[in-house]
């Protein structure tokens, strides 16, 4: 008889979709978020951020989950100090008063069982928009080396710099679209 109720209890529990999603901590080593934007209609300026952190949480059978991931926007990195300096500077990030920005989701779109949209909310320079990361690949495996299950991909978006306040040279014909790319692998808790 007790052995029934468990299994009565097991199956209600599974039927009200008490399945909890797993926690995963971004892997600094294998995320990326960088930046391309045009220059001048000529050539295209790209650049890093060389430091970020973030958590996610991800429930494949019930295809639900959270990202928060933080980027230490002054940890821009193009490979050009000069640049770097500027980037950093009042006339684009101005990383003085705004050293972070963060994008923050609780919803996964699927198609089947890969992800294929990450909206969210994206805050830059002390302004919040809502932003929507379109899954280039998604895909989870077990890490041979840590023996545990990651999950990630590439991720990308077309960012209105403007919306953030950030309109330096946009009268000398800099764009306003900035391409954004997230390449994040996270490491199951």
């Amino acid at each position: 008889m007790r052995s029934s109720l468990a299994l009565l209890a097991a199956a209600a529990t599974l039927a009200t979709g008490a399945v909890h999603a797993a926690d995963y901590a971004v892997d600094p080593t294998h995320t990326f978020v960088t930046f391309e934007i045009a220059h001048f209609g000529t050539s295209t300026n790209r650049g890093r951020f060389d430091k970020k952190e973030g958590a996610i949480q991800f429930d494949r059978a019930a295809r639900t989950g959270k990202v928060d991931i933080t980027i230490d926007v002054a940890s821009v990195n193009t490979g050009t100090a000069a640049f770097d300096k500027h980037l950093n500077s009042a006339d684009l990030f101005n990383t003085a008063v705004h050293p972070k920005a963060r994008f923050v989701s609780d919803k996964l779109v699927f198609n089947g069982d890969k992800v294929v949209e990450v909206p969210g909310q994206f805050t830059l320079m002390g302004k919040t928009a809502p932003l929507t990361l379109k899954a280039v690949r998604f895909n989870c495996y077990d890490n041979p080396m840590l023996k545990r299950e990651v999950c990630g991909g590439d991720f990308e978006a077309v960012v209105d710099r403007t919306v953030y306040g950030m309109d330096y040279a946009i009268a000398f014909g800099v764009p306003k679209e900035v391409r954004l790319v997230i390449q994040v692998e996270a490491v199951r808790q």
